[in-house]
């Protein structure tokens, strides 16, 4: 192949990645540097300088020529021919990802890879040092903001995962459904609320809304770290403190028994394993919808493998027990907390690769099958409120719940599918019923004690166990279902 053949071509997935990265770091460092500068002096970067403050930008361009190769999968294809682009940001720690999209644009389509530095420059406090965003001396932000980028909100939206961007003659079509500057805005936000570092979040994730499962989460975190063949190789703690493979057990109480959870809004727990399957991160995000839509708001911009919801529930059926387990197949979603981005009259339907493995991992953890497990594990439509007093409103909403044919109630799981759903990031819900309001058989401390004895532990085993068994249905899991018919190139 000539020069001119090569540059015709364009790049290799891999020359493309290094590019970005490249680019990507020249421009934290130049930011950086000016930053440190008009600090330390005062002098101001200059029109040429800030030029160099520019996210990288990948282009994509694919003109078909002749048959167009048919592909079952949901993602790396395009939806029509044209120039494809995106603004990427901290590209060595999405290196496989992007790789993993790029490789069948290239191969499978014959797609011209090509990456530029774009038009967007890169807000300031994506380049700073942890807990020195506002901390310049005697500079106000203000006077930063004169003379450096900021982050400008109208910059920052979901346009694309919400399919209200409008395609227009002689420009690009998205390449993702997040470009860089929504990226870095989540990344912030995911250190400010789970309190730890978002590299260390694993691409398996597990929700909760009580800390007794991060409890049962830690003790079982330890234990793997502690079994010679176990392939985890360190746990994350809120606050950064790591227990690592190895540690003197003394050491690691000690660590667990420091980490301040308290101070986060929405502590994550990630137990990391080094074989490149992807580890788990277990998330504590409290009590309503309007958490569960933060946390996952955040979380989707690093492409999770799936996210679960494992909580409790109140059950609404007479034939329930407390410790009965509702498989959620279906959402009547009265939290209202996600009406204006995906309407109430669409759909979010149950994803079967998902609800199978739960299903199979329910089978492996309790030891029940047949009848015996359909006696506990039932499957049904689970209601969402964003009240949690909705008992006090029962007699306006029987009527509602009676037509939907509800069997359990909680305040997350509709939240947390609808935006599995809308962010394109398979999702599953189990829930544990541990009160019956509709009869008598509420939620007092000394039931409920022996029922968190008693549940919580099995419950968080059903969920890890299910998550290993989707690391190996990735091909499925990651399926057409989610996806819209002017989809984005990139998963």
């Amino acid at each position: 192949m000539t020069e001119s053949d090569a540059l015709e071509a364009g790049l290799t997935p891999e020359q493309a990645v290094d590019r970005l990265e490249q680019l990507h770091s020249a421009a934290s460092a130049a930011l950086r540097e000016a930053l440190a500068r008009f600090v330390r002096s005062g002098v101001e970067p200059s029109v040429e300088e800030r030029r160099r403050f520019r996210y990288p930008e990948l282009r994509v361009d694919w003109r078909p020529a002749g048959a167009i190769r048919f592909t079952r999968r949901a993602w790396a294809k395009f939806q029509a021919p044209g120039l494809y682009s995106t603004t990427v940001t901290q590209p060595a720690y999405f290196r496989e990802y992007l790789l993993e999209q790029l490789r069948p644009l290239v191969d499978e389509f014959g797609a011209r890879l090509d990456v530029v530095a774009s038009g967007q420059e890169i807000p300031y406090p994506f380049v700073t040092e942890e807990g020195d965003e506002f901390i310049h001396g005697e500079l106000s932000v203000a006077e930063l903001a004169r003379h450096f980028p900021t982050p400008v909100l109208a910059n920052v939206g979901d346009e694309i995962a919400d399919g209200t961007w409008v395609f227009e003659d002689r420009r690009s079509r998205p390449l993702a459904l997040f470009d860089a500057v929504r990226v870095d805005f989540s990344l912030r936000r995911l250190v400010h609320y789970t309190g730890t570092d978002w590299r260390t979040i694993q691409p398996w994730i597990l929700f909760t809304n009580y800390q007794r499962y991060v409890e049962h989460f830690v003790t079982w975190a330890m234990e793997e770290l502690a079994r010679p063949d176990s392939p985890y190789t360190q746990l994350v703690l809120p606050g950064g403190a790591v227990v690592r493979r190895g540690d003197e057990l003394a050491d690691a109480d000690a660590a667990v028994a420091a980490m301040p959870w308290h101070r986060f809004q929405m502590p994550a727990y990630s137990l990391m394993r080094a074989d490149g399957r992807g580890g788990v991160t277990i998330v504590n995000i409290g009590v309503g919808p309007s958490n569960a839509k933060t946390a996952t708001d955040h979380l989707a911009v690093l492409r999770p493998h799936c996210w679960l919801m494992i909580g409790h529930c109140g059950g609404l059926r007479q034939s329930q027990t407390i410790g009965d387990y509702v498989l959620a197949h279906a959402y009547m979603r009265r939290d209202r907390i996600l009406d204006d981005l995906v309407p109430p009259e669409v759909p979010v339907p149950a994803l079967a690769e998902v609800q199978v493995a739960l299903q199979l991992a329910a089978e492996r953890v309790t030891g029940e099958r047949g009848d015996a497990l359909k006696r506990r594990l039932r499957t049904g439509t689970v209601v969402s409120y964003d009240d949690r007093n909705w008992e006090l409103r029962w007699s306006q909403e029987r009527r509602r719940i009676n037509h939907g044919r509800a069997i359990a109630v909680d305040m997350e799981s509709s939240a947390l599918a609808t935006q599995g759903y809308r962010l394109r990031v398979p999702y599953g819900t189990l829930l544990c019923v541990s009160d019956k309001p509709l009869h008598g058989e509420i939620k007092l401390p000394g039931a409920a004690t022996r029922f968190y004895q008693r549940a919580v532990g099995e419950h968080l085993r059903i969920g890890l166990e299910t998550i290993d068994l989707l690391r190996s249905e990735l091909g499925s899991l990651h399926s057409r279902k989610l996806r819209s018919f002017d989809e984005p190139p990139f998963r």
